[in-house]
């Protein structure tokens, strides 16, 4: 096979190869939005434990006060529970 013929299958072929690449990586975000989209959203109760325990391990992990944790948590449960 000449030598330009080479490069030309080398080169088609990379492309194809790069295309296929980008159309599965489309392919798999396009699975992950969607399963994001359609997952059903916890009720207000389940995300006010979600904000319990995440304000307690940042207030373990010293990034916020005890107090702080708690004028946030009421804050959040005022606007989370309200909408329920």
């Amino acid at each position: 096979m000449p030598r330009t013929a080479v490069r030309y299958v080398t080169r088609t072929t990379a492309a194809a190869a790069g295309a296929v690449a980008t159309a599965a990586t489309s392919v798999a975000a396009a699975a992950i939005a969607a399963s994001i989209i359609f997952s059903p959203v916890p009720d207000a109760s389940a995300r006010m434990d979600g904000v319990s325990e995440d304000l307690l391990r940042a207030v373990q992990l010293n990034q916020i006060t005890q107090e702080q944790a708690v004028k946030f948590e009421a804050r959040l449960a005022g606007r989370i529970l309200g909408d329920a």
